[in-house]
């Protein structure tokens, strides 16, 4: 009886979609707005989809696998081959990259801080 496997028996990359998207760009040292350029839209709608706020159309992530040069499959759902080399040719750009991400996440993270602590505020003042 011969066993028909749908997908290689690699492991999988347990991470989001918005994670691998976000590592594979970092990784290749394209800049959000680059890539929002490359695939027509807007550089929020990408930071939206790396933060797992959203997820991309079918065709926008057509587009971002072609432009990545990655499979959907492994986009979507971790299964197949991941980027060669998820550090890139740079080092430093990467880590630059990743370091300006964690700055968009902490300013993001400050803004939903100060609006909750504004609406307790508001609630403990009876308005």
């Amino acid at each position: 009886m011969t066993v028909i496997r749908a997908f290689p028996s690699r492991s999988v990359d347990t991470d989001t979609l918005g994670g691998r998207l976000s590592r594979t760009r970092d990784a290749q040292g394209i800049s959000l707005a680059a890539l929002a350029r490359r695939i027509g839209t807007k550089k929020q709608t990408l930071i939206d989809w790396e933060n797992d706020r959203s997820e991309p159309s079918v065709e926008r992530l057509s587009l971002l696998a072609g432009v990545l040069n990655v499979h959907m499959m492994w986009l979507l759902h971790g299964v197949g081959d991941a980027p060669a080399d998820e550090i890139g040719p740079d080092p430093l750009a990467s880590l630059n990259a990743q370091i300006e991400r964690l700055r968009r996440i902490h300013e993001d993270t400050g803004r939903i801080i100060d609006r909750v602590s504004r609406e307790l505020q508001r609630l403990n003042n009876g308005e």
